[in-house]
């Protein structure tokens, strides 16, 4: 009466099929597509943070010169910093501004001022390009010295 012989169900292969590869695929994709620019934001803000401290310490040097030698070194490298690249691998701006007339050369702010009355010194920034005028589009990524040093920050987050 009863059969000496089971038959089992056929087994479902192990395994992952097509459409759950594709989409885990695509849960992947979509976990890196936000999380990659909070990291290149952050990348960024780490590199103007080197830039700011770069600054911080050419114009402490720079300052020493100034006392020592009674005058503004003419460039980066009468402060031992000729080759000095800025986080972007480009190299930093300086430009003694004390014994030069007129303000043609200087950074300015909104209203075309000078930002400095004794040197200049910036970084051009992530995408390498640079106005006289701060507010300039293509001046706000710039990390600039203002105020005669009492600012080192990025362009745009300068108020003055």
């Amino acid at each position: 009466m009863y059969p000496t012989s089971f038959t089992a169900a056929p087994r479902r292969p192990t395994g992952l099929t097509l459409i759950e590869l594709l989409l885990v695929m695509a849960m992947i994709g979509v976990l890196v597509a936000l999380a990659l620019p909070k990291y290149q934001s952050y990348q960024e803000r780490i590199k103007q943070t080197h830039a700011i401290q770069d600054i911080t310490v050419l114009q402490t040097l720079i300052r020493d010169y100034q006392l020592n030698n009674g005058s503004y070194p003419a460039s980066l490298a009468d402060v031992g910093n000729g080759g000095r690249l800025d986080p972007w691998g480009r190299p930093y701006i300086y430009q003694e501004l004390a014994s030069v007339h007129g303000k043609g050369l200087a950074r300015k702010d909104r209203k075309l001022n000078p930002l400095n009355s004794d040197f200049d010194l910036y970084s051009v920034g992530r995408d390498g390009d640079s106005k006289t005028q701060l507010t300039n589009k293509v001046s706000l990524d710039d990390v600039v010295r203002a105020n005669d040093g009492a600012f080192v920050g990025v362009a745009a987050d300068y108020t003055h």
